[in-house]
């Protein structure tokens, strides 16, 4: 099963990589995906290639599917909220962070569900949506592993959280 990241221009790096991390370091397959497969330009300046375009990716493939912020009116479109819409019918998790908590509410994906949105959180998990705010990059790295069950066990979370949380070196 795939991991999918829709990368755009200005999208903001920063908000994800803490997430790639954790995924690479436990052997997920991620794809970075654009909606023409084309390299990106991140807010941060990072050129980034992607893998695939959106349309290409099959959808039967998808575990999670990862929206960062950034300036989302170049992915907030209806052919973006048709393929989220059908994501979310199938009960796939898909996260939003910052701006791409809004495009998760027009393409109708919070209607019914607590996000942050509707809630004064930093993060909420509600039925395999995961919102957050900027800010919290590294709880919804960690909420988006904890639901994916990346973790080896409730030791190996604690540690993780101590370590990128609350900067505790380890042991």
């Amino acid at each position: 099963m795939k991991d999918v990241f829709l990368l755009y221009d200005t999208c903001c790096f920063f908000e994800i990589v803490i997430l790639n991390y954790f995924m690479s370091q436990t052997g997920c397959d991620m794809i970075f995906c654009s909606l023409n497969g084309k390299p990106v330009k991140t807010t941060e300046g990072y050129s980034v290639n992607v893998d695939i375009s959106l349309k290409d990716i099959d959808m039967e493939q998808v575990r999670s599917f990862i929206v960062p912020g950034g300036d989302i009116s170049l992915i907030d479109t209806d052919k973006v909220w048709a393929y989220l819409q059908e994501l979310r019918h199938r009960q796939t998790l898909t996260g939003g962070i910052c701006a791409g908590v809004d495009l998760l509410e027009h393409a109708g994906i919070l209607d019914g569900i607590k996000s942050t949105h509707s809630i004064d959180l930093d993060i909420v998990n509600d039925q395999h949506v995961i919102t957050a705010q900027a800010n919290a990059y590294v709880d919804f790295a960690i909420e988006i592993a904890k639901d994916l069950e990346l973790f080896e066990d409730e030791a190996d979370l604690q540690e993780t959280v101590d370590f990128w949380k609350y900067h505790k070196r380890a042991q």
